[in-house]
């Protein structure tokens, strides 16, 4: 027992003295390209966001709690909206009266009707005076009606710009109050995990001020550094890599799947070193539970 312990030991010994290209020469076999392995890794928030009050005013609705899932476009929270909602409902009234004037052409037909019969008018008495039958200046006087009736067409076609002008204001007027009143809600611009209710329903909050805490959790990144100089030329954005996530220091607990290089740092650390992340799909366990969490420790390795 004890002398086969020793010449264990003697081949261990041997095989740790002998150089790699030598054994690799005794073997015949030739030794494969040195895998690229990011050091560092951890998973980290894509987005991570406070959702904040674009108005003052008090929280009427508060429609979160920490935990809760949303969709993007959810309604989150809502300030008071009394005063929008009243100042929307005057505009689209008179929004509503700017669309009638400007579809209103009675005017202008009654304008064309004027100056058909005042040019009509016009000729009759222009064929008496050319008889002698009437003065010079009673045709005069029929031949210059005819012709203000005909200014009147334009005034008439002038007015109806004028109105559809006018409503475009109107439409315009209504559509700042429509989005004044949409301004009091509060939306999910993402699909999201609540991660923390920051005010409270019935809380004053100011423009700006936060609301909750928002982050994404069915896509993470994974964040690390990659030896530039060691590496040279072979770590580049759309490489595919094989990302590994570990929940604790069992590997057999390790979350595997395939991606692709996001990014690649231009800059260089001290170590000589380059920042490089990679996005993944999150998915969930048996209990509704994301797998990766941000914080967590991970492994990229390029294929």
């Amino acid at each position: 027992m004890t002398q086969r312990f020793i010449h264990c030991f003697a081949l261990t010994l041997v095989g740790i003295a002998l150089p790699s290209t030598a054994r690799s020469q005794s073997d015949g076999i030739q030794d494969p390209v040195q895998k690229v392995v990011a050091e560092n890794c951890s998973v980290k928030y894509i987005r991570n966001v406070n959702i904040t009050a674009e108005v003052e005013g008090k929280l009427l609705e508060l429609n979160l709690e920490e935990g809760m899932n949303v969709s993007a476009g959810d309604v989150l929270a809502v300030v008071d909206d009394t005063a929008a909602k009243l100042a929307l409902e005057l505009k689209k009234a008179e929004e509503m009266e700017a669309m009638l004037n400007a579809d209103n052409d009675v005017n202008l037909q009654d304008a064309k009707n004027s100056e058909e019969l005042a040019q009509a008018e016009a000729d009759s008495f222009r064929q008496l005076y050319e008889e002698s039958a009437i003065p010079y200046y009673e045709m005069k006087k029929k031949v210059l009606e005819a012709i203000r009736a005909k200014l009147r067409i334009d005034l008439a076609q002038m007015q109806k710009k004028i109105a559809e002008a006018q409503y475009i204001a109107k439409r315009s007027e209504r559509e700042i109050a429509d989005y004044e009143q949409k301004r009091r809600r509060v939306l999910a611009p993402f699909d999201g995990y609540v991660e923390n209710r920051i005010a409270q329903q019935g809380e004053w909050v100011q423009s700006g001020s936060p609301v909750a805490t928002l982050v994404q959790l069915d896509r993470v990144r994974i964040e690390g550094v990659v030896n530039a100089l060691e590496f040279k030329g072979r770590v580049r954005a759309g490489m595919p890599i094989r990302v590994r996530v570990f929940a604790d220091s069992s590997d057999n607990q390790a979350f595997e799947t395939n991606a692709t290089v996001g990014f690649v740092s231009s800059e260089l650390n001290l170590r000589g070193q380059v920042r490089v992340w990679a996005d993944i799909k999150n998915q969930k366990d048996d209990s509704g539970a994301w797998i990766v969490k941000p914080g967590m420790q991970a492994e990229i390795v390029f294929e």
